[in-house]
């Protein structure tokens, strides 16, 4: 059984471009893998990387009080979900030329020396490879492939870098752009965006 897991991160709800092109992109690929368990995680609710919860990750287990047994067992659970995942599908909107915070702070909290990465004396190695990443990303402007904003992306940059360090390299981003320049060239970023997924992913649907 395939085991697909869902990130999103848009403080804009069921009303998030970014969400809607992961959805398209969660029902395509339900529709190849049939019987997948699906996990969503919704990174609004997770606190952001801070001095408690790094005290609490280096506090030996046996002596953790009840708040640092809560962090670290809820960061646990969210690196537990990625371990478990073959598919991750990640729902990214651009905020201010990059990712969100909270976005962010779930990198901070599944990123685990000794459990995703670990150190070797050739160099970092991530440690979470052969599972393959959909990004979904919304952008105001437009930055793919050249576009005028390119300069301003440190969006995909940023994730690639990141999901690369952990051993996440096969990764595709699809864009749904414009979204911030006039309603006709926001309905055609989702136009794009919708059509993208279906080049991608129905191969993957047909040959189920």
């Amino acid at each position: 059984m395939s085991d697909i897991l869902l990130v999103t991160s848009s403080i804009f709800g069921e009303n998030s471009k970014s969400s809607a092109v992961a959805h398209d992109i969660l029902e395509r690929l339900e529709t190849a893998k049939p019987g997948a368990h699906v996990t969503a995680r919704e990174t609004n609710t997770i606190p952001h990387f801070s001095g408690e919860f790094l005290g609490a990750l280096t506090t030996p287990p046996d002596k953790r009080d009840a708040a640092q047994h809560n962090m670290v067992a809820n960061a646990d659970a969210m690196i537990a979900e990625v371990e478990a995942a073959d598919t991750i599908v990640i729902a990214a909107p651009m905020y201010n030329f990059t990712i969100p915070s909270t976005l962010k702070a779930w990198l901070d909290h599944i990123a685990r020396a000794g459990r995703t990465f670990r150190y070797t004396e050739k160099g970092p190695e991530g440690l979470l490879k052969g599972k393959k990443v959909y990004v979904a990303a919304s952008r105001g402007g437009l930055y793919a492939n050249g576009g005028p904003a390119a300069p301003m992306d440190f969006q995909e940059p940023y994730l690639r870098a990141m999901l690369g360090f952990l051993g996440l390299n096969d990764v595709t981003f699809l864009y749904a752009e414009g979204q911030s320049i006039s309603p006709d060239a926001a309905a055609e970023g989702m136009r794009k965006a919708r059509a993208a997924v279906a080049t991608l992913l129905t191969p993957l649907a047909a040959a189920a």
